[in-house]
């Protein structure tokens, strides 16, 4: 930064002048890539959330499918693009960093609560004995998980506001 340079409160952000591209420019790019320009966040992260949703359904008709589910192990937010194959992973991860910090940590609590609920309902699978106990597990998990999935798909697509007690109390 130049010494006439002074930081602004949103120097801590991706902004356009950071990026060398202007707001519409910018706004195209996150939109291109899959990325909601307002929120700066993608909804590829949920799934990561669906990956273990789907192994959830699976297990009432087919129990041994609690050992892929077991398999399943939580990844952040930066953790599951640098893993993964999506074409703009740098800049999903980017734009995340550089969401507002209202919206994202929205979204955290959401995805912290759904990553929470994986990891007990796991370590409770891992103690069952029953396929019926798994089953039952996997059907509770279920109940709580989707409507946290959508809650999440809401912030990521602009809409604020979802109380995670409010959803798993529904």
């Amino acid at each position: 930064m130049s010494a006439t340079a002074q930081p602004s409160a949103r120097d801590d952000r991706t902004t356009p002048q950071s990026t060398g591209l202007d707001p519409a420019a910018r706004a195209a790019e996150l939109k291109a890539a899959n990325i909601n320009p307002q929120t700066g966040l993608a909804t590829d992260y949920l799934n990561h959330f669906n990956e273990a949703i789907m192994l959830l359904e699976m297990i009432p008709d087919m129990p041994e499918c609690a050992e892929d589910f077991l398999q399943w192990a939580p990844l952040s937010y930066a953790e599951h693009f640098t893993a993964s194959n999506f074409k703009a992973r740098d800049l999903a991860i980017a734009a995340y960093e550089s969401a507002d910090p209202d919206i994202r940590a929205e979204f955290d609590q959401m995805t912290d609560t759904m990553t929470s609920i994986l990891n007990e309902v796991s370590a409770a699978m891992r103690g069952a004995v029953q396929d019926t106990t798994k089953a039952k597990l996997a059907e509770e998990a279920i109940g709580w998980l989707k409507p946290l999935v959508a809650a999440a798909g809401g912030v990521i697509n602009g809409g604020y506001g979802a109380d995670v007690e409010t959803i798993l109390a529904a």
